[in-house]
C-alpha cells in the first residue's frame, strides 16, 4: 500500500466503517430485547389460556 492510497483508506473505514459498526450494535441489542418481548408475550398468551380455561370451563 502507497502512502497516497492511505488517507483513501482511513477516508472510507470513517465513512463506511463506523456506521456499520452501530448498525451491527444496535441489531444486536435490539434482537436481544426483541427475544425477551417474544418470551413474555408467549408467557402472557399461556397465562390468559388457563386464566381462560379455569374462569370459563
Amino acid at each position: 500500500m502507497t502512502t497516497m492510497e492511505m488517507p483513501m483508506l482511513i477516508h472510507i473505514l470513517a465513512n463506511f466503517g463506523f456506521p456499520i459498526m452501530i448498525t451491527l450494535y444496535l441489531l444486536i441489542r435490539f434482537e436481544t430485547r426483541i427475544r425477551k418481548l417474544e418470551q413474555a408475550i408467549i408467557e402472557l398468551k399461556n397465562v390468559i389460556h388457563e386464566w381462560r380455561i379455569n374462569h370459563h370451563g
